[in-house]
């Protein structure tokens, strides 16, 4: 994520008001007066349930409150969810046109997409951080927020000239649009309709059916298994995977494109549903090979449904025996929007487990505890959920499989990560030897965002002395390591960790997308040594591995606490003939120098081309 030269972001934590209370449906007033209504589960709080019978006005006045409310919350404690029956939802005359906050998720509650139709705008828009809120617009640090699972029609009536020219969704890291049918209007990844200077960076799109989309300023962006209607522009690499209308990338670096013609391992995310009789259920979406377009093209997405009834719906005053006795009964796991204190491993044991989380559900790890283990057995999915590091170091963040050798995992049916996001620090002092440590083999992990933070709230002063602190006080090692083999990762975002922020010791890995940028705050050189060599690669394949691919990898470099500071190489991997990288760069972003690509092979990327991609197209050298 990267941002204006020079400009420190700061997150505030602004958590305001009370929590909406969830609106859930009628339910029958007597016995007598029909047969029994289908089960309708207790969410909690701090989920609301819309009726395309509830007046417009009303919708609109609940999602108006709730984006006051979360627009500048970066830091805060509040996570909502806002879920939509199947049915219609604004007009030509009302048009419910909807902005997204933090920790806020926004979906249908169809069995497909089309069953939740609605027509206005769902946006998301700059914050301008300077001058009284009208200066220094960016998308930067526009994170967290989930829109899935309906069609909508874009419909602006009312916004002026340059608002009404498109549906805005300006965000970077932590945010996933999932199974869209948008139409009517164009998207735009940039929200153009601010001051300066509207940078954006990362995102992901996937099982959606888009609109002529404006890509602008983000630098990077993954769209998989989707359709589009045509793609603006890159700026440093734009990767599509299994996408129907995707743009050529046989000219690449210019314009950067990466294209895949199909996604090479694919599992959509799970997602909550009422069924034709007002059932709730979830849909666990089958695993699949070597696909392209969208999943629902002929009906409802292949997989299986899940009633509700067979999932312990936790809220965050539960303890975690509670959970782990429900699991190891044989319930699957649904947790509630909330903030979750763990002080011991939630252990998901049982092959087929679903662990689903609605409105950015977040872990925070208590006492150093592993918040999340996974066993290494096949089937699992994890969804849905964000995990903090806590003030007394963790050994790890999220931990799939014991250890590598013994989890074989399965290839039709892998375990599966989605929009399974990390933080150490931001919100409070974090730490951790590694966020994410996946040792079972066949695992999918598609979209996360491992985030060792650049900024927050943790009240240390700015400038030299106050980024030394954060290196001494915010600590974590190593984003993610993946030692099983047959692992596949589409979307793969790991950011400022203090060594290698992504190892990949597996055999026959595969990413599709990294987006990496390295520590802001060493204070040294000293402090920022791999042994006799300066500074640790952004994307590290261990030297043992022999079969490993990446498609569309860049690593950033932004020294602020000390821009003298070297690394030696973006990106470090076997010399060997099956170790392939296939569009990949490295970036300077006005401090700090990475001498080079990958391996020796590159030029620098140093203030002497600021913003200017250094391109390596293949490596080894053809």
């Amino acid at each position: 994520m990267t941002h204006s030269p020079g400009a420190r972001r700061l997150g505030r934590a602004i958590a305001l008001g009370l929590v909406l209370c969830a609106t859930l449906g009628t339910t029958s007033a007597t016995a007598s007066a029909g047969p029994p209504r289908p089960h309708t589960p207790d969410l909690g709080p701090n989920v609301t349930v819309f009726d395309p019978g509830m007046p417009v006005s009303e919708i609109q006045a609940t999602l108006d409150a709730a984006y006051a409310r979360q627009v500048d919350a970066e830091m805060g404690t509040e996570r909502q969810a806002y879920l939509f029956k199947p049915g219609s939802y604004g007009t030509p005359e009302q048009p419910l046109q909807m902005k997204v906050g933090y920790y806020t998720e926004i979906a249908g509650l169809g069995a497909s997409p089309t069953d939740v139709r609605i027509n206005g705008k769902i946006e998301a828009y700059n914050r301008c951080l300077a001058d009284g809120g009208t200066g220094n617009c960016i998308a930067l640090v526009n994170f967290w927020r989930t829109l899935s699972n309906l069609s909508l029609t874009v419909d602006a009536a009312g916004q002026d000239g340059c608002r009404a020219s498109a549906n805005f969704w300006a965000v970077s890291q932590a945010v996933s649009m999932r199974r869209l049918d948008i139409t009517g209007g164009g998207l735009s990844l940039m929200d153009y309709c601010t001051a300066g200077p509207q940078y954006a960076s990362g995102g992901f799109i996937a099982d959606s059916r888009l609109p002529a989309t404006t890509n602008g300023s983000q630098q990077q962006w993954l769209t998989r298994n989707s359709e589009i209607a045509g793609w603006s522009n890159a700026v440093w690499n734009q990767v599509f995977a299994g996408v129907v209308g995707a743009p050529d990338d046989a000219t690449f670096p210019d314009p950067p494109y990466t294209t895949l013609d199909t996604t090479p391992v694919s599992r959509e995310k799970p997602y909550l549903y009422v069924d034709g009789k007002g059932r709730y259920q979830v849909r666990v979406p089958a695993a699949q090979r070597d696909t392209r377009g969208v999943s629902w093209a002929n009906g409802i997405t292949p997989g299986r449904s899940i009633p509700i009834e067979d999932f312990f719906v936790a809220r965050p005053g539960d303890s975690v025996r509670t959970i782990n006795s429900q699991l190891a009964r044989g319930k699957h796991l649904l947790l509630t929007p909330g903030v979750y204190d763990i002080a011991r491993s939630i252990e998901v044991k049982r092959p087929n487990t679903v662990l689903l989380g609605l409105g950015h559900a977040t872990l925070t790890a208590v006492n150093g505890a592993v918040p999340l283990e996974v066993a290494g057995v096949p089937g699992v999915v994890v969804a849905g959920v964000t995990i903090d590091a806590g003030l007394r170091e963790s050994p790890v963040l999220l931990r799939v499989g014991d250890r590598h050798g013994r989890d074989g995992g399965s290839a039709a049916n892998p375990t599966t990560l989605s929009d399974v996001y990390f933080r150490v620090g931001g919100p409070h002092i974090g730490r951790t030897n590694i966020a994410l440590e996946v040792n079972s083999d066949h695992v999918l992990i598609d979209h996360t965002w491992v985030w060792r933070g650049d900024h927050g709230v943790e009240g240390f002063t700015e400038g030299v002395n106050g980024d030394t602190e954060r290196w001494r006080t915010n600590t974590g090692r190593y984003g993610a390591v993946i030692n099983g083999d047959h692992v596949t990762a589409t979307g793969l975002f790991v950011e400022h960790f203090q060594r290698y922020n992504t190892v990949w010791n597996g055999e026959h890995g595969t990413t599709v997308l990294y987006q990496n940028e390295l520590p802001y705050d060493p204070p040294t050189q000293a402090d920022w040594m791999n042994g006799d060599v300066e500074g640790w690669a952004g994307y590290k394949v261990g030297d043992r591995v022999r079969h490993h691919t990446l498609h569309g990898g860049g690593v950033y470099v932004f020294n602020q606490n000390n821009p003298s500071i070297h690394t030696e190489n973006g990106f470090e991997v076997p010399r060997t003939p099956g170790v392939r990288l296939h569009h990949v760069m490295t970036v300077n972003l006005n401090a700090g120098t990475i001498d080079h690509v990958v391996n020796g092979v590159g030029e620098a990327a140093d203030t002497t081309r600021v913003g200017a991609p250094v391109y390596v197209a293949q490596y080894p050298l053809p």
